[in-house]
């Protein structure tokens, strides 16, 4: 048996991998690998989980994590992984929006590559957000789309926001979007079905103490970052690293969702399985995202 983690050296997915224990080999996807003593600092796999180099802003570097894999049947599959940033302008080596290319494709490129070695019964999740959806009201610039080619190229959208800081958050937010996209279309295909896997999209809520904010300006990471598990305790929409780790660590073990449900929700701590937002439940949009993410990583 085969577990597989991005996104667990830290913050929420790290206190998930903690409460991850499911036999077998535990593999983390790490873009460094830290030595003992950041281990100890709380940085870097959990004792139990083997670190192999994984960058994903760049899709050379996914095919070769997939490939490093052991021979093993993936039980497991836990997609956290995610970052944002202050504007869209980054690129990454293969030329696209660093945020939609880290978020959503580079993890879609995984999920093609392990699919054929999900076990019976695996599970897989996804780490989503509350900001895909308008009607949370988040804060975040919300999603106008899905559209695959626009986000990996906003210079292309002729409605692309022209003030950088809400371009950025509406790429994090979009490329949320498009996590759950993904589940939601994995969930409906004849390999889900046939092979009974069960497949989660995860909103974990605000979560103060991640790495989300470490491409942001000095003043979010120094300054609004550090203060915001003062407010955490009365706020609906925000959790602990505790709650939000555990919350992972359920889908990826016990937790069962009810019937044609894959989108699961952190509200004050309690899993929850609320509607996601009216573009999200578009079948015509689901489906062109995961054909078009699968022709610009070149399946």
């Amino acid at each position: 048996m085969l577990t597989v983690m991005t996104g667990g050296t830290r913050g929420l997915g790290r206190v998930a991998a903690t409460q991850i224990a499911p036999g077998g080999t535990r593999i983390m996807g790490a873009r460094r690998i830290l030595d003992a003593r950041a281990a100890r600092r709380g940085d870097g796999p959990p004792p139990g989980w083997r670190p192999l180099p994984l960058d994903l802003a760049s899709l050379a570097s996914v095919r070769s994590f997939a490939a490093a894999l052991p021979d093993e049947p993936i039980t497991h599959l836990i997609l956290n992984a995610g970052g944002q940033r202050s504007d869209d302008r980054a690129r990454t080596i293969d030329g696209f929006e660093t945020t939609f290319a880290s978020n959503h494709l580079a993890h879609y490129l995984l999920l093609r590559l392990l699919m054929p070695r999900l076990a019976l019964g695996a599970r897989i999740v996804i780490t989503s957000s509350g900001t895909h959806d308008p009607a949370e009201k988040t804060g975040v610039p919300p999603p106008r789309h899905a559209k695959a080619e626009w986000l990996a190229h906003p210079e292309r959208n002729p409605d692309h926001d022209r003030i950088g800081a809400v371009a950025g958050m509406r790429a994090y937010s979009s490329s949320k979007l498009c996590n759950l996209l993904t589940a939601r279309y994995l969930a409906t295909t004849d390999e889900a079905r046939a092979k009974g896997w069960q497949v989660f999209a995860y909103d974990p809520g605000l979560t103060p103490g991640t790495g989300l904010v470490r491409n942001q300006p000095w003043f979010v990471r120094a300054l609004v970052w550090p203060l915001l598990p003062l407010v955490q305790p009365f706020a609906a929409g925000m959790n602990s690293l505790k709650d939000a780790g555990r919350g992972l660590a359920e889908l990826a073990t016990t937790a069962a969702a009810p019937e044609g449900r894959v989108y699961a929700a952190l509200p004050r701590g309690k899993l929850t399985w609320p509607d996601p937002s009216e573009l999200a439940r578009d079948d015509a949009v689901t489906t062109a995202l995961w054909h078009d993410s699968a022709q610009l990583v070149g399946l």
